[in-house]
């Protein structure tokens, strides 16, 4: 792998199904996971294969699918877990157990009533237990956010020690800024021994809202890895999103970093998932919201007629979005009237468009959005009507 290319690594059928009320059964998984794989994902999260038999024929079955993308199953570091999840990726081409354990004071204390020495003996073993059913052997350390960066790097040592290709350094509470995820993935890349050998995984939730910078933040200071969601669907608040992550890198070529993904089916990816969940995708979410290219101030819908790149960065298309909407509404300018007019088969002059857009802000008061149906009636309803050419 060029170290230039991000591998993108989607949990969407794993961490994104935790969301309560989101439950899928086999079939949609399989229908999700092919998308994923065609959309050019380096690993498929497929599932917790213990957790359920439902999941375990969930990554038996995608395991059996996909053809690009690596097929990864979750386990704790329990052994019984990793021989069910080495059960359920024997039919994968590129099987990917992930494996791993709390290592925050938190979760030491609280969770496993342990201590740092025996963390450390887990996490070994685990690993190294993993490693003896698949080559490829991802360790995580829950709670990395809030884990003190010189035990992280021991922890690090013995999971590289024992044959992990792949360190995840989950903000599993979304507590962290990116100024400090960022400082931690550095200080592993420069503390950690045999840190060569491993590619660092970003794993951000996104509590308060920073999953997507602290993500960025992770691979500029040296992270290999972005695990996300389609939609940033996911556990509480949720997981940094795909399609943000794939696109901020695209729109910022000087960081010099890219990823596999085809992003012209980022759009149909993410209504896919939508409507198989049941999850409703807010308006204004980033790239996928339905008026992430939508424009209603007057202002911006002159600029975006005269030239998109006013006030679009992102070319709709290239996410597979048809084009930009210019939404009519009391907001709107002549310009936008004009254009959606014309769509509607109206060619106005200055003079005849003067008339009608006092017309239409009366009609536009008393409705939120105008549609093409009003501009027939709006149009119809001047004394000019009779004189305005129609195409």
């Amino acid at each position: 792998m060029s170290d230039s290319t991000i591998q993108i690594f989607d949990t969407t059928l794993r961490d994104g199904e935790q969301v309560p009320g989101c439950k899928l059964d086999t079939s949609q998984k399989i229908i999700i996971a092919e998308q994923l794989d065609i959309l050019g994902v380096d690993v498929i999260e497929a599932g917790f294969p213990v957790s359920s038999p439902g999941d375990f024929k969930s990554v038996e079955e995608i395991s059996k699918i996909v053809k690009n993308a690596s097929v990864c199953g979750l386990t704790r570091a329990v052994k019984k877990d990793i021989e069910i999840a080495a059960e359920a990726l024997k039919h994968a081409k590129k099987p990917r157990i992930h494996t791993g354990i709390g290592t925050s004071e938190s979760h030491i204390k609280y969770k496993f009533n342990s201590n740092k020495e025996d963390i450390l003996i887990r996490a070994f073993e685990a690993v190294k237990y993993a490693k003896s059913f698949v080559e490829d052997v991802e360790f995580y350390a829950e709670d990395a956010g809030r884990t003190e960066n010189e035990f992280l790097a021991r922890v690090c040592e013995e999971a590289i020690r024992a044959g992990a290709t792949v360190l995840n350094i989950p903000d599993t509470t979304g507590y962290c800024l990116p100024s400090e995820y960022g400082a931690k993935i550095k200080y592993l890349k420069e503390n950690v021994k045999g840190i060569e050998n491993a590619i660092i995984s970003c794993h951000c939730h996104n509590d308060l809202g920073l999953a997507t910078a602290n993500s960025i933040e992770g691979i500029i200071n040296g992270a290999r890895q972005i695990e996300c969601t389609i939609n940033g669907i996911g556990e509480r608040a949720g997981n940094t999103a795909l399609e943000e992550v794939v696109m901020i890198l695209k729109q910022h070529p000087y960081l010099n970093l890219d990823t596999n993904i085809n992003t012209k089916h980022l759009y149909g990816l993410s209504q896919l998932v939508s409507e198989s969940m049941g999850v409703y995708t807010q308006p204004n979410k980033a790239i996928v919201g339905a008026n992430a290219f939508a424009h209603s101030s007057g202002i911006h819908q002159d600029g975006v007629i005269k030239n998109r790149e006013t006030y679009e960065i992102i070319d709709p298309k290239d996410v597979g979005v048809t084009e930009s909407a210019i939404v009519l509404t009391a907001r709107s300018g002549r310009a936008a009237l004009a254009y959606r007019a014309k769509i509607a088969g109206y060619e106005l002059t200055k003079l005849q468009l003067d008339i009608v857009y006092n017309s239409f802000l009366s009609f536009a008061d008393r409705k939120k959005e105008v549609n093409d149906d009003d501009i027939h009636q709006i149009i119809e309803s001047t004394s000019i009507s009779n004189q305005i050419l129609k195409v």
